[in-house]
């Protein structure tokens, strides 16, 4: 994988691959998310996501949304923990467009007053939506059990309450404070060369001013394991259980991340899905999953279940963790995870739109990217002591934390 690193004169960072396909994938990613909030902003960096679209000094929110559309293309946005994007999918032909129309959104908003007022009820829709949706919800409950009272325990989209009081003042001042150039990456994956993709870029932020933000993030408190128990009107029992984890840049990271894909990964080979849905048919959905951010992460295991043998299933759950920490994989058994990861990612790195966005984070996240012969040579270096090591760091029943939604008794 050949891509190219260089930076405007404005301080914005741009990370691009040259591909000879005839749709091409661009985004303006900023480090500023819902951690970057205070507790009284809950919810405002995903308020702001939506409110961007809702125009700026040159184009009505019917033009921003018809740009892209009209030309067969699509615009979209999401906001998570630690970032906001601004992403576009297009013919080639539509670089100028896209980029054109990407930070005019990203610099030019204007929040009309009466488009924050109608956001405000479609946000409350999807708050209430989501919260029907027990299996998505827990893992920010499980959050708030490893976070309480930081940002990075508070829900991404925020509480209707909150989602009520944001002004256009507030806006204004999060954007203010977040959105400098100096943390914000560019990403493009399409058939354009980097000397032309930079004079589209130089072209269209000629005129933006050079903006540093010095916000720094405050820490996570010290961490306290919690165990929480929580009756829903649901038919299943959902639990989460897990801990802190290493942060996003380090040095065990890829050892953690090829734990994580051996224990409950994608694939259907992972030692939950093997050991608790196929052999007993405990759980239709199991998973492991890790989160790095950048000061710290999240290290979980989900399971959907029925009330009756959720005991059962968590008891198999511990089975299979102290099995990573007591027992060191065979020569065989180390071989084999690291093909199957190496061969996730290679085929991830084929889907353009997610390589785009994946080379974006990472230039914006780590200050580099990785080749595939890069990321290749950290995961054939890891060896089974180092896994077993990791796994008696991160998975000791001491430090685990859980969350259970239980059916209401009837």
């Amino acid at each position: 994988m050949e891509f190219e690193i260089f930076e405007l004169s404005n301080g914005i960072r741009v990370v691009h691959k040259q591909v000879d396909r005839p749709v091409a994938h661009c985004g303006l990613m900023v480090m500023a998310g819902s951690r970057d909030e205070s507790l009284e902003e809950e919810g405002l960096a995903h308020f702001i996501e939506h409110v961007l679209f809702k125009g700026t000094t040159k184009r009505k929110a019917y033009h921003i949304l018809s740009r892209m559309e009209d030309a067969g293309g699509e615009l979209n946005a999401y906001t998570d923990k630690e970032t906001t994007v601004i992403y576009s999918s297009f013919l080639e032909s539509d670089y100028n467009r896209a980029i054109d129309l990407i930070f005019d959104i990203n610099f030019n908003s204007i929040f009309p007053e009466k488009e924050i007022q109608k956001e405000k009820e479609v946000i409350i829709d999807e708050i209430n939506s989501y919260k029907d949706s027990p299996s998505e919800l827990i893992f920010d409950d499980f959050e708030e059990t490893l976070f309480p009272n930081h940002p990075l325990g508070m829900n991404i989209l925020g509480t209707p309450e909150k989602v009520k009081s944001f002004s256009r003042k507030d806006i204004l001042n999060f954007i203010s404070r977040e959105y400098g150039n100096n943390r914000m990456v560019f990403s493009s994956v399409g058939n354009i060369s980097s000397a032309k993709l930079k004079r589209m870029l130089d072209k269209a932020t000629e005129h933006l001013p050079t903006k540093i933000s010095t916000h720094t993030r405050v820490a996570p408190p010290a961490y306290q394991t919690k165990h929480v128990s929580v009756e829903k009107s649901n038919f299943q029992t959902h639990a989460v259980l897990g801990t802190r984890s290493y942060y996003a840049n380090h040095e065990k990271i890829r050892t953690l991340h090829l734990l994580n894909n051996i224990l409950g990964g994608p694939g259907m080979n992972s030692r939950l899905n093997l050991n608790i849905r196929e052999k007993y048919g405990f759980t239709y959905n199991i998973e492991s999953f890790y989160n790095p951010y950048s000061d710290t992460g999240v290290f979980g295991i989900y399971a959907g279940t029925d009330p009756g043998t959720i005991g059962k299933t968590l008891k198999l759950i511990d089975k299979e963790l102290k099995k990573l920490r007591e027992i060191k994989l065979g020569t065989m058994q180390l071989t084999k995870a690291k093909r199957q990861i190496l061969g996730q990612i290679a085929m991830g790195q084929e889907n353009n739109a997610s390589l785009m966005l994946a080379l974006g984070k990472s230039l914006l996240v780590f200050d580099r990217v990785d080749t595939f012969e890069e990321i290749r040579a950290k995961i054939e270096g890891i060896t089974s002591e180092d896994l077993q090591d990791v796994a008696n760091e991160i998975l000791a029943p001491e430090q685990m934390s859980s969350i259970v939604y239980k059916p209401i008794a009837n």
